[in-house]
């Protein structure tokens, strides 16, 4: 756990400041502070992703705690006061002690700070740094008023590169590869008779938004035999014959045809849970999963009984139901029965450093927006002032 606080008040919080200027906060080194005295200052508190060593060399990696998106030094001249912590469990955490008196939050998909009913009760504006706000008990933000906003786009490109590279790891079966070589082996049938082309095969996103569509446009150079997609919105007329995709609107008829199903959709009550057993009955033998939306999408026992039992070839992806996942996740270990199909990993394919100095740059103007009382981006309003603005999260 990393905190950064500038406040002086603070010390009536619990923290003590040594003469080295060294401070703490329940056992946690804090990093020197910067007092403010403005009658404007606002407290803002984030919850980001502990960067370590690598974040200490790499000061690119904004989303972390110790480099805490590049805005400190812009936020304290300003006379705010900012709270960086990547702390978030429990009551006693820093993110639940802070959020009583927080105006505004700001958290990642990364490593999201939960925000529930009971904690959102003196924020005014919720900010994501990066796309997703499932983390965020929305309806409790419309009757409060509180704005979510989210970078819109900050990681579009980098997630739809991160299915690509999912797929083909799935179907040329390069994982077991790879570990054979590790393990210092070498038999070649083992790897090849579970490894495919993507060319000729049937592929559909559970979701054709702005990742699903770049999904889309992404697998066509592959000749594959068809490209179809479920969502709720149809696509332009245009934007479906560029990419030559097919909307199928019955869910299971989508995912019976579909060799390899990719999903593309954000977490909302529609959502939860859609791949389930019941569902997963429905697939081909045999076909892929990638999932780099949101891992409660998909009910973690019933995936990983699909692929134990060879119903589903491979599963991958980068989000979990729980992030950190816990080390006894069944998504760490499951495998099919060749002893392959699992590609995941920690949620990483939306926070490239590309994408990284996007969502940072984003969530500054978001913030001087509201310093300023200036309209925000359209498309970075999930919920307004009252209401939602947004139906990616199931409001039609």
């Amino acid at each position: 756990m990393s905190l950064f606080s500038a406040s002086a008040r603070a010390v009536q919080r619990g923290l003590s400041s040594s003469a080295s200027t060294t401070r703490m906060l329940n056992g946690h080194t804090l990093a020197p502070t910067v007092n403010h005295t403005s009658n404007a200052g606002m407290k803002i508190l984030a919850v980001l992703y502990k960067g370590g060593e690598a974040a200490r060399q790499e000061p690119r990696l904004l989303g972390t705690v110790e480099n805490q998106l590049g805005i400190r030094s812009w936020l304290e001249a300003q006379g705010h006061e900012y709270i960086v912590t990547d702390d978030k469990e429990g009551p006693n955490s820093v993110f639940q002690q802070h959020i009583k008196d927080a105006e505004v939050l700001i958290t990642t998909p990364f490593h999201p700070g939960y925000l529930t009913r009971e904690l959102a009760k003196n924020l005014k504006v919720c900010v994501t740094a990066g796309v997703g706000s499932d983390h965020i008990d929305l309806d409790a933000a419309v009757e409060r008023d509180i704005q979510v906003l989210e970078v819109t786009g900050s990681n579009v490109t980098s997630v739809a590169e991160q299915v690509m590279m999912n797929i083909l790891l799935l179907v040329r079966n390069f994982v077991p590869a790879h570990e054979m070589i590790q393990r210092g082996d070498w038999q070649v049938s083992d790897i090849a008779r579970n490894a495919f082309d993507l060319e000729g095969k049937v592929i559909g996103t559970l979701g054709a938004g702005r990742i699903g569509y770049r999904v889309l446009e992404r697998l066509r150079p592959f000749n594959p035999k068809e490209l179809l997609y479920y969502d709720y919105n149809p696509l332009p007329a245009d934007a479906a014959a560029k990419v030559g995709a097919r909307r199928v609107e019955d869910l299971k008829d989508f995912v019976s045809q579909c060799d390899i199903l990719t999903i593309n959709a954000p977490l909302h009550e529609g959502t939860k849970g859609l791949i389930n057993a019941d569902l997963l009955k429905h697939f081909k033998k045999g076909a892929y999963i990638v999932n780099t939306a949101r891992g409660a999408i998909c009910n973690t026992e019933d995936v990983a009984a699909a692929l134990k039992s060879g119903q589903l070839n491979g599963y991958a992806g980068d989000v979990w139901n729980v992030q950190p996942a816990p080390k006894n996740h069944p998504w760490r270990y499951m495998k099919n029965p060749l002893g392959g199909g699992n590609g995941m990993t920690p949620h990483y394919s939306g926070t490239t450093l590309d994408a990284q100095a996007r969502y940072a740059e984003g969530t500054k103007q978001i913030l001087e927006n509201y310093f300023q009382g200036k309209a925000q981006e359209p498309a970075n309003i999930i919920v307004g002032v009252g209401k939602y603005e947004s139906k990616s999260y199931g409001q039609r």
